[in-house]
C-alpha cells in the first residue's frame, strides 16, 4: 500500500530546508512521503501529479501567494477536501489568520515552528490520510467479493468522513473561541490587556523605524465604583459595554480602543498626525462620556479623566507609556476642573491656554466684542483708493486691542472659526453694499472691493454657502468681494479645490495669494490656480533698497506676476524710496503706514474720497 505524501511549499530555500528536516524522521521510517515545492506554481502542478495527506504552505510567497495557491488547490476536485496548514511569520498577525480560515485553512502556525507541534499536527493528518487509504482499499477489496457489501462500506466510509470532517471543524470552532478568549475582553468585546500590549510594541517598533510617533490615552471613568454598589453589577456591566461603544464610535477605524480591566480603557492613536489630534480625540470621549447612560430604569451619569502620553516623548517603550499615561490620568482624576492631562506639564499648560483662548472668543463673537478694520489699498497710475483689507481685531476686556495674529492661531476649533467666517463675511458684504449706495454705484467702477482673511485653515465647500447667499442679500456687484489666500488654504486635493475657486471666480469673487514669499509660495501655484491678484510680503518690501538684492527679488515677482495677468500689491509701504521704486517697477497697487493705517469703517469713505498725488510725499502721509 502506498505511504501518505506530505507537501511543503515555500519559496525560501532555507526555510523550506529548515521545515522538510523537522520530518525527516518520520518520513525515514516509511510514515510518509515529503514532497517540496518552492512556490505556488509549482505546488500546483504537484497536486495535479500527487495526493497529498497535508501541505504546509506558506503564507509570504512572490507572484503567488499562500492564500491565491490555496484557493487554487481547493478550486480542483482531486484536492478540494486537502488539508492545509498555513505557515507564517508574521506573529499575531490576526487579519492574515482569519484569512487563511477564509480559505480553508486546517491550521496556522507562526515561525519558529515547535517541532513536536508541526508533527503532532502533520501526523494528525497523515494518521487521516491513513484511514482513508486503509477504508479505500477495504472497499475495492468487499466490492470485488460482494456488490451488495461495496454499498454497506461506501455508507460507512461516508459516515466515517462526516464524523472527521465534523471532528475538523469543530476543533476549527473550538480553537477561534479560544483564540478570542486569549485577545478579546468577555464583557465588552475590546482587545484585552495581553493583545494592547503586543498592538503597543508593535507600534513602538513601527515608530522605530519610520519615525512618526504614536499617542497613548488612559481612561478612567468616574464614580463607577458607586454606580456598582448602588445599581448592581449587572447595571456596572452595562454601563461598561455602552462606554465601549461610545469610545469605538469617537475613534476612527484604525485606532485601537482596549480594556485593561474594571473601569479602565487606553486608546492607541497612530499615524503622522497621532499627537496633534491626541487633545482632539481625547475631547471627543469626554463628552461622549458626559452624556447620561439609559441603563434599565435608570439614567446614569459618569465622566471620563483622561491622560495622554507621546512615544517616543514620554517612554522608551510599551510599559513606561502606558505607566506614565496612567500617572496622567491620576493628575486628570485629581484636578475635575481639567479632566484631560498631558504627561508632561508644558503640553498642558499650553492646552489649556487654548481652550481659554477658545471659551473667550466664542464670548467674544456672541457679546460683540469682535470688530473689523480697513486698511486701504491705493492704485499708483491714479492715486484712488479702489479697494482696502478688512483686517479682524478684538476689543478684549483684559489684553486690549488684539490683532487677529494674535489669538486665531490659539483657536483650532473649526465650528468657532466658521463662525468667526461667517460673522467676517456677512461684516464685509454689508459695509460694502453700504459703500457701494454712498459712492452711486456706478460712479466707481470697478466697484470698491473688500479684501478679507480667513479665520479657518482649509477651504471647504461650506464657505461657499455662507459667502455666496451674503453677496446675492445685499445685491453686491461682482468684483465687491475678495478672498486672500494664504498657501496653507490652497493645500489640498487638486480637483475639489479646483472647482471651489473656479466657483468662486464665477459668481464674481476675486481671488488674491496673500503674503507671497512669507512661506514656500510660488507663481507656479497663482498660474495653476488663475487668481487674480498677488500681494508681495512686506519683509519683501521692507528689503527694497538693502545690499542684499532685495530690489532685484521684488522687480522679478512684479515682472512674473505681470506676466500671468495678476495684479500686484504691495504691502507694509512705509517710505517713500519704497513707494518710488515699486512705481518704478510697475507695481499697481500699495498699502501700507505711508497712506493709512486701519481705519474704523465709518472714517474710511470720509478720510479715502480724494485722489492721491503719489508724486507729492506730504499728500501720502496719514496725518491722524
Amino acid at each position: 500500500m502506498q505511504i501518505p505524501k506530505v507537501l511543503l511549499v515555500n519559496d525560501d530555500q532555507p526555510s523550506l530546508y529548515a521545515l522538510e528536516t523537522l520530518l525527516l524522521d518520520a518520513a525515514d521510517q516509511h510514515l510518509y512521503e515529503v514532497i517540496t515545492a518552492g512556490s505556488g506554481k509549482e505546488a500546483l502542478r504537484q497536486v495535479l501529479l500527487h495526493e497529498f495527506a497535508v501541505i504546509l504552505l506558506d503564507v509570504s510567497m512572490p507572484g503567488m501567494d499562500g492564500f491565491e495557491t490555496a484557493e487554487a488547490i481547493h478550486s480542483h476536485p482531486r484536492s478540494a477536501g486537502t488539508p492545509i496548514i498555513f505557515i507564517t511569520a508574521h506573529y499575531a498577525d490576526e487579519l492574515n489568520r482569519l484569512k487563511a480560515y477564509q480559505h480553508g485553512a486546517a491550521d496556522y502556525l507562526f515561525t519558529p515552528v515547535i517541532p513536536q507541534i508541526l508533527q503532532a499536527k502533520v501526523g494528525v493528518f497523515v494518521e487521516m490520510a491513513k484511514k482513508n487509504m486503509q477504508l479505500r482499499v477495504k472497499t475495492e477489496e468487499l466490492a470485488r467479493l460482494n456488490q451488495d457489501l461495496r454499498v454497506q462500506r461506501l455508507q460507512d466510509l461516508e459516515r466515517i468522513n462526516a464524523e472527521l470532517e465534523l471532528e475538523v471543524k469543530e476543533r476549527k470552532q473550538a480553537e477561534q473561541r479560544a483564540h478570542d478568549l486569549s485577545t478579546r475582553d468577555a464583557l465588552t468585546n475590546l482587545l484585552n490587556r495581553r493583545a494592547l500590549i503586543q498592538q503597543l510594541e508593535h507600534a513602538v517598533a513601527t515608530s522605530d523605524r519610520g519615525g512618526v510617533g504614536f499617542a497613548l490615552l488612559f481612561l478612567d471613568l468616574d464614580k463607577f465604583k458607586p454606580i456598582n454598589d448602588t445599581y448592581g453589577h449587572e447595571a456596572g456591566d452595562e454601563l461598561l459595554r455602552q462606554v465601549a461603544a461610545r469610545l469605538t464610535a469617537a475613534v476612527r477605524v484604525a485606532d485601537i480602543v482596549a480594556r485593561l480591566g474594571g473601569d479602565e480603557f487606553v486608546v492607541l492613536i497612530e499615524g503622522k498626525s497621532a499627537s496633534a489630534n491626541a487633545a482632539r480625540v481625547a475631547r471627543k470621549i469626554e463628552m461622549a462620556c458626559a452624556l447620561p447612560f439609559e441603563i434599565g430604569a435608570h439614567r446614569l451619569k459618569t465622566a471620563a479623566s483622561i491622560g495622554i502620553a507621546l512615544y517616543p516623548e514620554d517612554g522608551a517603550n510599551a510599559q513606561a507609556l502606558m505607566k506614565n499615561a496612567d500617572t496622567a490620568m491620576y493628575h486628570a482624576k485629581q484636578n475635575s476642573a481639567t479632566p484631560i492631562q498631558f504627561f508632561h506639564e508644558e503640553l498642558n499648560v499650553r492646552e489649556r491656554e487654548r481652550e481659554r483662548w477658545t471659551l473667550e472668543l466664542r464670548k467674544a463673537l456672541a457679546t460683540g466684542q469682535l470688530e473689523l478694520r480697513y486698511e486701504p489699498q491705493v492704485d499708483l497710475s491714479t492715486g484712488q483708493v479702489i479697494a482696502a483689507e478688512a483686517l479682524l481685531y478684538w476689543r478684549h476686556p483684559v489684553h486690549g486691542v488684539l490683532e487677529a495674529a494674535h489669538f486665531l492661531p490659539l483657536v483650532q476649533e473649526r465650528a468657532l472659526l466658521d463662525r468667526v467666517d461667517a460673522w467676517v463675511i456677512a461684516q464685509c458684504c454689508s459695509q460694502a453694499a453700504l459703500w457701494q449706495g454712498l459712492t452711486g454705484g456706478a460712479l466707481r467702477v470697478p466697484p470698491l472691493c473688500i479684501w478679507l482673511n480667513l479665520a479657518t485653515p482649509q477651504l471647504h465647500a461650506e464657505l461657499l454657502q455662507v459667502l455666496l447667499p451674503a453677496m446675492r442679500k445685499h445685491g453686491l456687484a461682482p468684483g465687491s468681494i475678495g478672498i486672500e489666500l494664504s498657501e496653507k488654504l490652497l493645500l489640498g486635493a487638486s480637483e475639489p479645490l479646483a472647482q471651489l475657486l473656479t466657483q468662486m471666480q464665477s459668481t464674481g469673487v476675486r481671488l488674491a495669494l496673500d503674503d507671497f514669499g512669507s512661506a514656500r509660495s510660488s507663481l507656479a501655484a497663482c498660474k495653476r490656480w488663475q487668481l487674480n491678484a498677488l500681494k508681495i510680503d512686506r519683509g519683501f518690501v521692507h528689503g527694497i533698497g538693502n545690499d542684499e538684492g532685495g530690489t532685484d527679488i521684488v522687480a522679478a515677482v512684479i515682472h512674473l506676476a505681470r506676466a500671468l495677468s495678476m495684479r500686484v500689491i504691495a504691502l507694509g509701504v512705509e517710505t517713500r524710496q519704497q513707494l518710488e521704486t515699486l512705481q518704478e517697477l510697475g507695481c499697481h497697487t500699495c498699502q501700507g503706514p505711508l497712506f493709512y493705517a486701519p481705519l474704523p469703517a465709518a472714517g474710511l469713505l470720509e478720510q479715502t474720497s480724494g485722489d492721491f498725488n503719489v508724486n507729492t510725499p506730504t499728500l501720502l502721509s496719514n496725518e491722524e
